[in-house]
């Protein structure tokens, strides 16, 4: 009888107290930041989804945030309340905002720490990538891997990546003969793979060749990277059991397949000890190793799951988008095609491209590409493949100063800078912020267009594309200490495959993005210059943002398309 009445007495007080505390974290805590009205048992999440429901529910979520914002008359950061399934979330739509986020300081030098979230990708990544690692760590194998990509050894993979872009070539005179529909997601993953293979593993997968003639490890690798598919919804598949079992399976069977080539590799290294040493990641991760124990093959095998993972992904988005932009942008093909003309000569195809880059100084062309940079530095800006999110436990103290002098404390707070967000900004891109716009990085200012951060330090000090955009708006492979190693990888890949195949091919695509015609079956071109579409083609989100298709296509040999 006692115990019930101070229960009587004190589960009131409690009910009360847990109200108030409810309430406090809803309304109070981040109550002075940018965000939808929030509800006290949903928080942000009904809100979320009130903006899904109203357009198409494959999309990315960043099309989510990107409406959001904008309806909320563009602040610098937008803050959404998951709890208690997630973190609180910041996402980060403002440049200035994004630069102090990633930027290196003193009490800060890696910047903000890496998104707990990052957990869900450890099946591709493992534990020890260099992508999740953090401070010592990180600077450890961020030194060990610098030689892989400093810009003169990378003018040595060009063989390497023009016989992999002439494979893709012939790949694409096949459909053009058969006038059959593909997907150019697969023919880009395919060609990417081999060229990212063989600069982590010294390995050809063979991944352009029919399924059956593969390397297991791509097969495996598409069937993992499914496991991610997901969109604008915010589903939690990290939580599903059978997802989670799926996973396993999967990232088991890669790493016994990575393993054994690390071994072989370790075994082929002590053998060809007089040889000069290969700079492939595999080949960096080994230098000085003695020993190979099962730390040193578990850590090599993470460094080498994420430079196959990142490599190949990001690349190939960026490869369809350019092909799908050029192909509804008439005027910005004739300018890329003119460019490679007076550069390369009137010979278009791919071996004759090939001939020039591997002639005595012929990477020096890759420089005068001024255009064809730009038109991936503008396909980057509109379709960046990801974000990166960071997090800083409460107490730290990590402070960032919005546009009006604000300042707000992001502590406990997942920050999400979205460069979907940050590329589009109408205050930096104006009007124009949402078409395809290869000239707005050309000017008389030398930036070293293509290199995209070239003569600019970690703060964005430097000149500035066309002397308008500021260097920090510009951010789809991240800046500051932890920015992208591979990216000017990335830039030289795609520089090398459009020189090869943008005059060789037009590129017609099938069901979304589908070009409008008029009544005669000729394109209609809207007042931008842009062929207008019968509905547009959006990303979807598989890790990374891509084209929800997979970019179906088909494609004609250039000038024969009376002939198609």
């Amino acid at each position: 009888m006692f115990a019930q009445t101070i229960l009587l007495i004190f589960l009131p007080l409690l009910l009360s107290y847990l109200l108030h505390r409810a309430r406090h974290l809803r309304f109070k805590q981040y109550g002075d930041w940018p965000q939808l009205p929030p509800s006290l048992v949903w928080g942000h999440m009904k809100a979320i989804n009130e903006f899904i429901v109203r357009g198409e529910r494959k999309s990315h979520i960043d099309t989510v945030f990107r409406e959001i914002q904008e309806y909320l008359d563009n602040p610098p950061l937008v803050l959404y309340d998951l709890r208690p399934l997630q973190h609180p979330l910041c996402v980060v739509g403002n440049y200035e905002v994004a630069e102090q986020v990633s930027r290196s300081s003193k009490s800060f030098p890696y910047s903000m720490g890496k998104s707990p979230g990052m957990k869900a990708l450890e099946p591709l990544l493992g534990p020890y990538s260099i992508i999740t690692s953090e401070r010592e760590q990180w600077k450890a194998l961020r030194k060990r891997f610098n030689p892989g990509f400093a810009p003169q050894h990378l003018l040595t993979l060009l063989p390497c990546i023009l016989n992999k872009t002439l494979r893709f070539a012939e790949i694409l005179d096949g459909y053009a003969r058969s006038g059959e529909e593909f997907s150019l997601n697969e023919r880009c993953v395919g060609l990417v793979f081999d060229i990212t293979g063989a600069v982590t593993m010294d390995k050809d997968f063979h991944a352009q060749l029919d399924v059956s003639k593969q390397d297991e490890l791509v097969r495996l690798y598409r069937e993992l990277t499914a496991t991610y598919r997901n969109d604008s919804t915010i589903q939690y598949d990290s939580l599903n059991p059978d997802v989670i079992r799926q996973r396993q399976v999967l990232s088991r069977r890669i790493d016994a397949l990575v393993t054994d080539h690390i071994k072989t590799k370790f075994a082929e290294l002590n053998v060809q000890s007089n040889e000069r040493p290969s700079r492939s990641v595999l080949s960096l991760s080994l230098q000085d190793i003695d020993h190979l124990d099962d730390r040193v093959l578990l850590e090599t095998c993470h460094q080498l799951k994420s430079f196959l993972f990142a490599g190949h992904d990001t690349s190939s988005v960026l490869l369809e988008w350019a092909f799908y932009e050029l192909s509804r942008t008439p005027r910005a093909l004739d300018t890329l095609r003119r460019e490679l003309d007076d550069i390369f000569g009137p010979e278009s195809s791919p071996a004759a491209v090939q001939e020039k880059l591997l002639a005595p100084g012929g990477g020096g062309l890759l420089k005068k590409m001024s255009y064809t940079s730009a038109v991936i530095k503008e396909t980057l800006r509109l379709y960046p493949p990801s974000g990166s999110a960071r997090y800083m436990p409460p107490g730290t103290g990590f402070n960032v100063q919005l546009p009006n002098g604000k300042t707000l404390c992001l502590d406990g707070v997942i920050i999400y800078n979205c460069p979907a967000l940050v590329q589009r900004d109408e205050a930096v891109y104006g009007p124009t912020k949402d078409e395809f716009l290869p000239e707005r990085w050309l000017g008389d200012t030398d930036t070293g267009l293509g290199l995209p951060m070239d003569n600019l330090d970690d703060k964005g000090n430097g000149p500035v594309a066309a002397g308008r955009v500021p260097a920090s708006a510009w951010r789809p492979f991240e800046r500051g200490p932890r920015s992208c190693i591979g990216q000017e990888l990335a830039n030289l890949e795609a520089r090398v495959i459009l020189a090869s195949t943008a005059r060789r091919f037009d590129f017609v695509k099938v069901g979304l993005g589908a070009v409008a015609r008029d009544s005669t079956g000729a394109p209609i071109l809207d007042a931008k210059g842009q062929h207008k579409v019968e509905s547009e083609l959006f990303n979807t989100m598989q890790v990374t943002a891509k084209p929800v298709d997979g970019t179906m296509m088909r494609v004609r040999v250039a000038g024969l398309s009376n002939r198609a």
